[in-house]
């Protein structure tokens, strides 16, 4: 497939996003004073968010995926220093909506690749010298297959995380999301903030663990053309908009329980062409090592896992450094 000439009208979110962004613990901020209702949907009610997530994951038309795109920086953080730009980030999520088998929402099915790559070649890394440590480390890329959620007219719970993150099923809550209108875009910001066990424990994975508690936080922003949002004729909501993420050392940094984390800051958005947003070796590079991603799943397959319980699975404890 030629990325480069092939333009993918098929808009997206990014997908982290689509199964963490909407979960019953991230923060939200109901819309009050400002109801964004019309012919089509009203977002002041559970059925028009529902109807408007499924748009902006997905295509209410079943028989399209959706495709929604990342790229920006990955920063390291250490106590008393300035933030240090480490490498490039870039990707995309492939979605599909099922028809969920209560005859109410969706469920969302997907598959993600995001690869590291050198912020002055735009090359795909495969080896990196990490700066605080000046050793030569392997680097692993993210490839999430897959990582679902459903949508329907209350809140999902928060990822389990293949059991790790074992909060009580929260009630259910009414999917109401703080939708704003500025000028002729609609916006929404979700925040989400995680804390729960470690797949990667220092007993085992002293090099690549962070500790026994795993903290990652995600930001994101989104802006939709208030005309398609109230066009009954638009399935699937094209956007733009940012994800941010903070999140311990990447195990394959072999930074141990350091002083500090990585802050991902990105672009997202879909509706454009991965060749005007995305490095071409990165695109050349998932093509030929990640074909698999280049379409979404068929069906709903459990369970969803990150990237840190797929490292876990995939990867052996780095030996002792000499």
């Amino acid at each position: 497939m030629n990325w480069q000439r092939r333009e993918l009208l098929l808009g997206g979110v990014s997908s982290v996003a689509l199964a963490a962004g909407l979960t019953a613990n991230s923060s939200a901020i109901a819309a009050s004073g400002d109801v964004l209702s019309g012919p089509y949907v009203d977002l002041a009610t559970p059925r028009g968010n529902m109807l408007t997530v499924a748009r902006m994951s997905g295509d209410l038309d079943l028989s399209k995926q959706k495709l929604g795109w990342y790229n920006g920086y990955v920063s390291g953080v250490r106590p008393g220093e300035a933030l240090k730009d480490l490498f490039g980030f870039a990707g995309f999520g492939m979605s599909r909506l099922l028809p969920h088998e209560s005859g109410v929402g969706y469920r969302k099915v997907l598959r993600e690749v995001g690869i590291y790559y050198d912020l002055k070649s735009g090359e795909p890394l495969e080896e990196f010298t990490n700066p605080y440590t000046n050793e030569k480390v392997r680097v692993v890329p993210i490839a999430n297959d897959p990582f679902n959620t459903t949508i329907q007219e209350t809140l999902p719970p928060p990822p389990s995380y293949g059991g790790l993150n074992a909060a009580a099923p929260p009630p259910k809550i009414p999917l109401l999301l703080p939708w704003k209108k500025q000028g002729e875009y609609i916006t929404l910001e979700r925040h989400i903030h995680l804390f729960y066990k470690n797949a990667l424990q220092p007993d085992k994975w002293p090099r690549e663990s962070a500790g026994s508690m795993a903290r990652v936080s995600e930001f994101f922003t989104f802006f939709f053309n208030a005309a398609d949002v109230q066009n009954e004729k638009v399935t699937s909501l094209g956007f733009h908009g940012t994800w941010a993420r903070v999140t311990p050392w990447l195990p394959w940094m072999l930074m141990g329980q350091a002083d500090g984390h990585c802050q991902y800051m990105t672009y997202q958005g879909s509706g454009q062409n991965l060749a005007d947003v995305l490095p071409r070796q990165v695109l050349d590079y998932i093509e030929k090592k990640y074909p698999l991603y280049l379409n979404a799943p068929t069906k709903w397959v459990d369970p969803s896992l990150s990237s840190i319980e797929r490292y876990a699975l995939e990867q052996t404890p780095a030996p002792p450094r000499k």
